[in-house]
């Protein structure tokens, strides 16, 4: 009898695992659908534009549009200010919080215990949930005011705050996860603490952190409302940090704007699902070879 109820009971558990198994599945599924409905539109209605003046050109005029759609001929132009201003951006907050980023990190890991790390942690928790349009308010505060234009400066400041809690947090989260031996050995033989973190605990966690910078990259690739207040866009390719500059996701919102333009609108998501595709794919490969 008692073997009997035994097997019974496994038999019962075997079935509720095949039916949550089943549930979890077809659940995944059905959250699936959405992305692949959008990849598929993104796809199918960018790839008639998506050609060398793509990048080459910048975006065009109403006008050039409406001539171009009355004669049946492909919109000149393309959306080459878009990608000239996302690089510059998007570069120069790379370089603003890489190494803030990075230092907030060790510290958080270094003194986990310490009142003042616990403040930070916390703020940082308070700003990775702060939406993208207060971020733009605080930068158009912080920086356009100031200088008294809109420039390619001030959206980089803005993005660099929507970036920053995704570093400290890859970066402190890296670390601690790091054997506390490789610090002790590094100290017993002799390095002093700077030479420890910055030549043998930072470059051991390098996959680790490196995957958070690209991640965080790939947040901030397609923000527009913090670009809105702060680089404003600009129809022509600008260099400058202190001048409007364009970028992508302004273009987008530009070209729904215009009727002429909203067919570019699917080619410039395109080139965006792109290069965001091949930054998590990176970090993917990256995440992989150097797992802790």
């Amino acid at each position: 009898m008692s073997d009997r109820v035994k097997f019974s009971n496994i038999k019962k558990r075997s079935v509720k695992d095949k039916i949550v198994f089943g549930l979890v599945c077809f659940f995944s599924f059905l959250s699936m659908i959405p992305l692949f409905v959008i990849i598929w539109n993104v796809i199918s209605k960018g790839y008639a534009n998506f050609n060398w003046r793509l990048f080459t050109q910048v975006a065009p005029s109403s006008m050039d549009a409406l001539i171009a759609k009355m004669s049946g001929e492909p919109i000149p132009g393309g959306i080459l200010n878009g990608i000239t201003g996302t690089i510059l951006i998007v570069g120069m907050a790379v370089l603003f919080t890489v190494p803030l980023g990075l230092f907030i990190g060790i510290y958080l890991s270094e003194h986990p215990d310490n009142k003042f790390a616990r403040t930070v942690s916390y703020l940082t928790d308070l700003l990775q949930g702060m939406p993208s349009i207060v971020i733009g308010i605080i930068a158009y505060i912080w920086v356009v005011k100031p200088l008294g234009s809109y420039s390619a400066l001030a959206g980089s400041v803005a993005l660099t705050i929507m970036m920053l809690p995704m570093v400290v947090r890859s970066t402190e989260e890296t670390l601690k996860m790091l054997p506390r031996s490789l610090k002790e050995a590094g100290l017993a033989l002799g390095a002093s603490y700077t030479d420890v973190i910055f030549k043998v605990i930072v470059p051991s966690g390098f996959g680790g952190i490196f995957t958070g910078i690209l991640l965080a990259v790939s947040r901030v690739m397609g923000e527009t409302a913090p670009l809105m207040l702060t680089a404003l866009g600009a129809a022509v390719v600008n260099w400058n940090i202190l001048e409007p500059t364009s970028a992508i996701p302004l273009l987008i919102w530009d070209f729904y704007n215009d009727p002429n333009l909203v067919d570019i609108i699917w080619s410039a998501s395109l080139l965006l699902l792109i290069v965001i595709f091949l930054l998590n794919w990176i970090a993917k490969i990256v995440a992989r070879k150097w797992k802790i």
